[in-house]
């Protein structure tokens, strides 16, 4: 995973640690070998071969869309989440505190009597805001009082919710040291704007079902008219949509690169009172934005002048429910529920309530939580190991550099000076946030939505004029994720993601660098993909290559996206290959890193041969199996359209690019995923 949010740690010599001075019992050998398919051959299928036993015996969850060994370790997770938010509440905290903030959070969520008696009540106020619109300035005023702060365009190139614009507060990509607004395409409520555009049948079936859903909504509020009002509000999305980039175009942060003053907006974006927007979204005195997507943001621009304004205000109204609904009676909910998780998504139940109400304090409150969580479940030992493989696989990857026979000594020094500063961020932030200032009521679930929204988006316009956190972490750390952020040059490992079986400290080498340590690598090589290569050492978007050399990395990214726009996921639908390019140049490259970082970590002691397989195979093999993974059909169509990562069947299929893969498990010409040397994608 990349955002688009740089710092400093030293690279450590080339004396490796010896992590696993002697090799573990053959039960902590970190793969679980009951999973493999073993009439299936490796070469063929080496997704199928690791984990063919697991798919055929494993049900997805009736409240999930998919499941696989991430949703095991999010179980983990959010097992201990359950139980640190609920004992935040035992000893009744004194007001303001974040565990009161924590306990009165999940008991309004959990306050469901409560929820049904006060109805459509908590939101009156900004529906009322919305009625009494009279003018264009009253709806740009509106519109400008919604902009909210939570959104990556490297992983969110469309801002879905009631906001016509989304907002990201990020160093700028000309110059990091200084913090600067991104304006970025927003306004739909369907995932991407293909379900609005794709003359697919499958789409067509999602527009009907949204257009029934939203006068559902509607109706369910006491709003006359509904099925005419729902057919204006389609219309106008779909007016968005078409105005709106793609998401392959809206990764390429060069045309994203677009520095303007208020004044340009209003003379370059027309039909919209930036004036009145910019003053209500507190961003009137800001000399510089940058504009994500220029032309969608013009073409959104010229709706609000050209759309009328009765549809702007059902359309406001529409998304002011829709965004609120999981705090609002069981009908909204259920409504909710039934379009984006069971038609879109193919999920058949709803999840618990308790679960879905520590998602939310999770999303609100995070840092208060992840506080109490790595203080009672990430130990100081699994940190320091941690580090440790970090570092190896920093210098391994640092050795890759030295090795390339294709890229000149200027690119490769500027490409060692980024592994250099290059910050890793293990378990948890250095600092937390404190909340300070934000009301949360045991009796207000959407309240407290509301206001710790508002509180995050004054937290972010809070940064312009201060020093530039190169600290700042993106993710909490009871977060089973990984991130990497170009412009600060740094990464974040959350300790929710450092759990076996992605990482056990109990396993061997091979287990812990084909698993945790891959996807380490896989983060590091986010900062020679196709984008983050577009970024320097201290995080600005600069070239730094020679020509030749940039020639030959964009030939051989062509072939990986040949080679995964080859892979059928679904009769007659495809990967695509140049949206996942990303992702795919971090599984090569992270994964040919770890296993140099796992060799170097044995000192030239191969590790013993254990149930029959080689260190070499049980390195591929707990790879593969961190891939294991099975998800609906309805899911993976989404996926497909919306996600810039590959399926996890298909990512498991890395392997066939390193040649001590071929070896490993003596892969021959003639089985289908072999590929001829000259085939293999060496892209680091």
């Amino acid at each position: 995973m990349k955002m688009l949010v740089l710092g400093s740690v030293a690279l450590i010599s080339s004396t490796m640690p010896m992590l696993f001075s002697s090799p573990p019992p053959a039960q902590a050998i970190g793969v679980n070998l009951a999973l493999r398919d073993l009439a299936v051959k490796p070469g063929d299928d080496f997704n199928e071969y690791a984990n063919g036993a697991w798919r055929k015996t494993t049900e997805i969850p009736a409240d999930r869309s998919s499941t696989g060994v991430g949703f095991e370790v999010f179980e983990k997770a959010e097992k201990r989440n359950a139980d640190l938010i609920r004992e935040a509440g035992a000893g009744k905290p004194a007001p303001g505190t974040p565990q009161r903030m924590i306990a009165d959070y999940y008991a309004a969520y959990m306050d469901t009597a409560g929820i049904e008696k006060r109805g459509l009540a908590p939101l009156q106020q900004r529906l009322s805001t919305i009625a009494e619109i009279r003018s264009k300035t009253d709806l740009a005023r509106a519109l400008g009082q919604q902009l909210r702060a939570d959104v990556d365009p490297l992983n969110a190139t469309n801002f879905w919710t009631e906001n016509l614009f989304g907002l990201f507060v990020t160093q700028a990509l000309n110059d990091p040291a200084r913090t600067v607004p991104y304006l970025l395409q927003g306004g739909l409520g369907m995932p991407d704007r293909e379900y609005y555009v794709s003359d697919t049948p499958e789409m067509a079936e999602h527009r009907a079902s949204y257009q029934a859903y939203v006068a559902d909504m509607l109706k369910l509020a006491g709003i006359s008219e509904t099925a005419a009002r729902a057919e204006r509000i389609m219309a106008l999305e779909t007016k968005i949509a078409t105005a709106q980039l793609d998401r392959t175009a809206s990764e390429d942060v060069h045309k994203a690169n677009n520095p303007c003053s208020a004044t340009q907006l209003s003379s370059d974006a027309p039909g919209l009172d930036w004036n009145a927007y910019l003053s209500a979204a507190g961003l009137d005195k800001q000399p510089t934005f940058i504009i994500w997507q220029a032309s969608a943001i013009k073409g959104l621009s010229a709706l609000v002048a050209s759309e009328p304004l009765e549809t702007w205000k059902d359309w406001s109204t529409f998304h002011t429910l829709n965004r609120s609904a999981a705090y609002l009676p069981k009908a909204y909910d259920d409504l909710h529920f039934g379009f984006y998780d069971k038609t879109l998504r193919g999920t058949p139940q709803q999840r618990d309530r308790w679960k879905r109400a520590i998602t939310n304090v999770n999303a609100d409150l995070g840092d208060a939580v992840g506080k109490i969580y790595v203080a009672k479940y990430f130990p100081p030992s699994s940190k320091v190991e941690l580090q440790g493989i970090a570092k190896n696989l920093l210098a391994a990857f640092d050795r890759r550099v030295d090795a390339l026979d294709w890229m000149a000594p200027a690119t490769k020094k500027q490409a060692k000076a980024k592994i250099e500063t290059l910050r890793v961020g293990v378990g948890y932030p250095e600092t937390w946030r404190d909340y300070k200032g934000l009301v949360i009521r045991p009796d207000d679930p959407v309240g407290n939505a509301l206001r710790a929204g508002e509180w995050e988006y004054r937290h972010q316009l809070g940064k312009f004029g201060k020093p530039i956190d190169r600290s700042e972490w993106w993710m909490t750390p009871q977060t089973v994720n990984a991130v990497n952020l170009p412009l600060q040059n740094a990464l974040n490992f959350p300790a929710a993601i450092l759990e076996a079986p992605f990482f056990d400290p109990k396993a061997d080498a091979a287990a812990n660098y084909g698993s945790i340590g891959a996807t380490i690598g896989h983060e590091i090589s986010h900062s020679f993909d196709n984008t983050g290569a577009e970024f320097n050492a201290a995080g600005k978007l600069e070239n730094w290559w020679t020509p030749e050399d940039q020639v030959h990395f964009q030939q051989a990214s062509k072939r990986l996206i040949d080679q995964y726009s080859a892979y059928e996921v679904l009769p007659g639908v495809k990967v695509n290959g140049e949206l996942t390019l990303g992702e795919n140049i971090a599984d090569v490259a992270g994964l040919a890193a770890a296993y140099d970082a796992y060799k170097m970590s044995l000192h030239g002691t191969p590790l013993p041969v254990v149930d029959g397989l080689t260190g070499d195979q049980r390195f591929f093999l707990a790879f593969a199996q961190s891939w294991r993974h099975k998800t609906r059909e309805a899911a993976l169509r989404q996926q497909i359209v919306t996600d810039g990562h590959a399926p996890a069947p298909e990512r498991a299929q890395t392997v066939r690019n390193l040649d001590p893969w071929y070896e490993a498990y003596d892969v021959k010409p003639g089985e289908k995923l072999y590929l001829a040397p000259e085939d293999r994608v060496r892209i680091w």
